[in-house]
C-alpha cells in the first residue's frame, strides 16, 4: 500500500480543545488503546496533553490478541513506569478497573477527606477512534448509557456518566494526532478500522493486511480462507487466492476482490482469523 495515510476531520481539533479546557476538571485518566497494536493505537499528542495527570493504560480488545504479545506489552509499559492492564469491554472482569480507578483516585480522595469533604472523583476516557472507548463506558456502567459502533468516529461529543454517587466518569470522542508521519504506524491503525475506510483503496488495504498475518500467523490465515500453499505472500495474489478459497468470485469465474476486500477487513477487525497481534513488543 503505497498511498500516504492521514485523516483529521473538523471534529478532532474542535475536540482537542475542548478536552484541554475539561482536563482542569478530571483528576485522572483512562486511555485506551488497542491491545493488537498498543503502542500504534496511543496518540502521542494526547499523553502530551495528559502527562500531568494520573494515567491508567487499557489495552483493550484483549480477547483479540495473543496472549503472550499482550503479556509483553504489559511488562514493557510497566517498565516505563505505566500503570497498564489487559481489558476486554465486550466481557472483561468490570471489578479489577474499578478497583484500578480507586487506587488512582485515591491521592485526591485523601486531599478532600483532610479537609473534611466527600469529593465526586472524575476520570476522563481517552484515546484514537475504534478502540472502543464507548463499550469500555457501558460495560462500566452495566448498560448502553452512551452510543457506540464499530467504525470510527461515531462519538462527536463529550459526555459524563456517572457509575456511583460519587464517581463519574468523562467519554471523548477518539483522536488522532494532525499529522500520522508514523506511517508503518498508520496502516496498523487502518487495519485496526481506526481510520474510515473510505478515504483508502480498500483492496490495497485488505492485501496488505492479508501479507502481514502471512507474516505472523501464516496457519491461521490459510485456514480461514482456505488458501494453497503456493499462493505466494504478495498482496493481491492473496487476495485471490482468498476470492477463490472462500467462492467470492463473479461471472466466468473472475475474483471479486471488491468483495474479499470487505470482508477480510471486517473478518480480521472482528477477531475471526484467530487472537493475533499486529504490533509485536
Amino acid at each position: 500500500m503505497n498511498e500516504r495515510i492521514n485523516w483529521y476531520p473538523g471534529h478532532m481539533a474542535k475536540s482537542r480543545r475542548l478536552l484541554q479546557d475539561q482536563l482542569r476538571a478530571v483528576d485522572a485518566v483512562i486511555e485506551l488503546c488497542d491491545a493488537r497494536a498498543p503502542q500504534a493505537t496511543r496518540n502521542p499528542d494526547l499523553q502530551r496533553l495528559t502527562r500531568d495527570k494520573t494515567r491508567i493504560l487499557v489495552l483493550n480488545k484483549a480477547d483479540l490478541a495473543d496472549d503472550a504479545q499482550t503479556a509483553r506489552w504489559l511488562e514493557r509499559f510497566r517498565r516505563e513506569g505505566l500503570t497498564a492492564m489487559r481489558f476486554n469491554s465486550n466481557g472483561g472482569k468490570v471489578k479489577d478497573i474499578l478497583g484500578r480507578i480507586e487506587t488512582a483516585s485515591k491521592p485526591a480522595l485523601e486531599r478532600y477527606a483532610a479537609r473534611g469533604v466527600r469529593k465526586t472523583v472524575r476520570f476522563m476516557v481517552i484515546g484514537i477512534p475504534n478502540v472502543g472507548k464507548s463499550t469500555f463506558i457501558n460495560r462500566l456502567h452495566g448498560s448502553a448509557i452512551v452510543k457506540a459502533g464499530d467504525r470510527p468516529g461515531v462519538t462527536r461529543a463529550n459526555q459524563w456518566v456517572k457509575l456511583g454517587p460519587f464517581l463519574e466518569i468523562l467519554d471523548t470522542p477518539g483522536m488522532l494526532p494532525p499529522r500520522l508521519d508514523d506511517q508503518a504506524g498508520a496502516r496498523l491503525l487502518a487495519y485496526l478500522g481506526s481510520i474510515r475506510d473510505e478515504i483508502m483503496d480498500a483492496e490495497d488495504l485488505a492485501g496488505g493486511l492479508m501479507a502481514l498475518l502471512n507474516e505472523l500467523n501464516p496457519a491461521a490465515l490459510r485456514a480461514r480462507y482456505k488458501l494453497p500453499e503456493n499462493c505466494g505472500g504478495a498482496p493481491h495474489a492473496l487476495l485471490e487466492a482468498a476470492c477463490r478459497g472462500r467462492g467470492w468470485l463473479l461471472s466466468g469465474g473472475r475474483c471479486d476482490t471488491v468483495r474479499a476486500a470487505a470482508l477480510v477487513l471486517d473478518e480480521f477487525r472482528a477477531g475471526k482469523v484467530g487472537k493475533i497481534t499486529i504490533e509485536r513488543a
